[in-house]
């Protein structure tokens, strides 16, 4: 099993039904060190950039998924956003969704 922590779209029930074909379970948590910027992607889509404040927190939900979920959301997410792992407030290590600078 993964974790994959999620700020956005995919916090909504009928996108996970869409992208991953079931829901998922998961649970409040926040990834530390970054901010969060509304409408930042395709002028809809929300964004999280790294920060230098450790006190900047994004609040979101994380996940536990499989590796073909995580494949499904890649192609959800686009080239718009790579995949990284980052230690969330609660200890876990997850995949998020972040800026796509290539």
């Amino acid at each position: 099993m993964e974790y994959l922590f999620t700020y956005g779209t995919l916090q909504e029930k009928q996108v996970q039904q869409d992208v991953f074909g079931h829901l998922v379970e998961g649970h409040p948590d926040a990834l530390l060190g970054f901010k969060k910027m509304e409408n930042a992607v395709y002028g809809q889509y929300p964004l999280v950039m790294r920060t230098a404040d450790a006190k900047d927190k994004v609040k979101g939900t994380v996940y536990k998924v499989t590796i073909t979920d995580l494949e499904k959301a890649d192609v959800y997410e686009s080239n718009a956003y790579k995949r990284e792992k980052f230690p969330l407030e609660s200890g876990l290590e997850a995949w998020i969704y972040i800026e796509n600078s290539q």
